[in-house]
């Protein structure tokens, strides 16, 4: 049989119990030493999961760095369990993205056994396809060494508003550029077509998530509100045209809500006109659209409580919300665990088994080309640690890191620095230091001091909301006077992590100013002592205010007023 005959005969043999639990794509926990997590108060345990809710599609969460062999061992532990339960439906496992630094249970992980690379934003600031290609087809191969075959990325948003919490998942501002390396990050993610050897791209998320009102967090109930003051609707979606076009497998659309556009005003997930009109009607997108995650049902993450992000249909019901969703044209519900709720659905006659067939196929479609009912159902640990984190990939993805950096102002001409000369370190590993310099505790005494900040922030809560850096894009004056004072004493380096544009303003003139997007102080200082060329531009523009930030239009590229650096703008060394 091919493999639509495979997914039919399959079909005809579940119940609407087995059928019910494919449409949900939820977090499972993994112990550091690769057991089974028994759950807890935020995460389910496998056994619920896998034997009372029938979920077969899980989204690895590790709370604690995780050999990338005892992932493996998990791995073919829950696909053990998976074949004796019913028809034997294999486990998909997804993930964030778990390449970078950034720690966030709601984003990404960080790299841990993996190789490790600059976050998104810092692969847009190389402005190359290929590497990109590079980047991506690493992430295939360490994540097919270890069982993860669907990836939580790329994200297609544009960066456009400078206070949104999630621009370093992005690839950068402007549509064309982020087109480019989009095509090519999908690539070498699934090949040209959705195959064993693939790891399908879920691309989000849908139709953009950039314009978000005054920069917040959809997360959120005060971020839900997503603006267009500009009308570039259309700017957004340029990304997902290319997405599209490249092959991607899989789409999540975002929780925000569009105001003031010809759209529902509701999450783009319970909307109708943009999923089955726009995503699968205009665009003629055919695969599996999963929510975002936590759309139905509140719940309690890291000890605090976490409305579902319902936006726009509040006031309905559990049932009624699943029913907007899988009417809205989605396939799979993201981090819910009921699909009782389904079943109800079909007996009260609400919802029809025909509908359900709908996504079933284009789930179990998916399960098939990705070879997980053949030879890919389990891997080999023995061979993981030979490819996961091997040293050829993790000097991959230090160079990446080093062509990220990104030069903004050699003020005085401090760079490139001089070898074996006397430095000040702050926010730098002095070990790590001491390969190029002599580290000496008082600047007064140094030759040059290289300091390393991230950019500033609002703390707004406690728990799962402090992942979120929101708010203020510019340092307070305490914040400011330690830079400012070794900057005066001594010739200095700055450089700031831009995980969001920061407005560096009040340094301009006083230090020569550097910007990063993940990279680690070796790849740091490779560049900074001439070990390496600065290579990288800026993927955004940084502005020179925040007044300029709050006066500029939330869903227009680079739209602040006189910006201190532009997008693009990189120095050479």
């Amino acid at each position: 049989m091919n493999t639509d005959q495979r997914v039919t005969d399959l079909m005809s043999r579940l119940t609407l119990a087995e059928k019910a639990g494919l449409m949900f794509h939820t977090m499972i926990a993994v112990n550091p030493d690769g057991t089974l997590h028994d759950g807890d108060a935020m995460i389910p345990s496998w056994e619920f999961l896998l034997k009372d809710k029938l979920i077969n599609h899980v989204n690895l969460l590790t709370f604690a760095p995780v050999p990338p062999r005892k992932l493996a061992e998990w791995h073919n532990r829950i696909q053990e369990i998976a074949a004796g339960i019913g028809h034997g439906i294999p486990v998909t496992v997804s993930t964030d993205p778990r390449h970078g630094v950034i720690d966030n249970p709601a984003a990404s992980a960080s790299a841990g056994g993996f190789s490790a690379w600059p976050e998104p934003i810092g692969l847009g600031a190389t402005k190359d396809p290929s590497l990109v290609r590079e980047f991506a087809d690493t992430v295939r191969q360490e994540y097919l060494a270890t069982g993860i075959r669907v990836a939580l990325h790329p994200m297609a948003d544009l960066a456009t508003e400078p206070r949104w919490a999630r621009t370093s998942g992005t690839l950068g501002s402007d549509a064309s550029v982020v087109s480019a390396l989009l095509t090519e990050y999908i690539l070498g993610l699934q090949g040209t077509e959705l195959g064993p050897d693939s790891v399908a791209a879920m691309v989000k998320h849908f139709p953009g998530a950039g314009p978000q009102m005054n920069g917040e967090d959809a997360h959120f109930a005060y971020g839900r509100e997503q603006v267009y003051p500009g009308g570039y609707w259309d700017y957004h979606l340029k990304p997902f045209e290319a997405a599209f076009a490249a092959g991607a497998a899989q789409v999540m659309p975002y929780y925000g809500m569009p105001v003031g556009t010809m759209y529902e005003e509701v999450g783009f997930s319970f909307s109708q006109g943009v999923v089955e009109g726009l995503l699968r009607g205009r665009y003629g997108f055919d695969g599996v659209v999963c929510t975002d995650w936590g759309l139905v049902t509140d719940a309690e993450i890291m000890g605090s409580p976490m409305p579902a992000r319902a936006w726009g249909v509040e006031h309905l019901d559990r049932h009624s919300r699943v029913l907007k969703i899988l009417n809205a044209g989605a396939d799979q519900l993201g981090g819910e665990y009921c699909p009782e709720l389904i079943i109800d659905l079909v007996e009260q006659g609400r919802l029809t088994e025909e509908r359900i067939d709908v996504s079933v196929r284009r789930i179990l479609l998916d399960k098939f080309r990705l070879g997980l009912f053949d030879e890919r159902r389990y891997v080999n640990p023995a061979e993981t640690s030979k490819i996961a984190g091997k040293p050829v990939f993790l000097a991959a993805g230090l160079e990446a890191q080093r062509r990220s950096i990104v030069v903004l102002d050699n003020h005085g001409t401090v760079l490139p620095l001089t070898e074996g000369a006397t430095i000040y370190v702050d926010g730098v590993d002095p070990s790590v230091a001491a390969r190029y310099a002599k580290v000496v505790d008082d600047p007064a005494q140094a030759d040059a001091a290289i300091i390393r900040r991230a950019a500033p922030f609002d703390q707004r809560g406690g728990g799962f909301e402090a992942f979120f850096h929101a708010g203020r894009l510019e340092w307070t004056a305490d914040e400011l006077a330690p830079l400012l004072e070794v900057s005066g004493t001594v010739p200095t380096v700055v450089d700031v992590w831009l995980d969001r544009p920061a407005v560096l303003t009040p340094l301009s003139g006083k230090a020569a100013l550097v910007g990063s997007f993940g990279s680690s102080d070796e790849a740091l200082l490779d560049v900074l002592f001439g070990r390496a060329p600065a290579t990288g531009t800026l993927p955004f523009e940084l502005p020179s205010s925040m007044a300029a930030v709050e006066a500029s239009r939330e869903d227009v590229p680079n739209d602040t007023a006189g910006p201190l650096f532009p997008n693009n703008h990189g120095l050479s060394l």
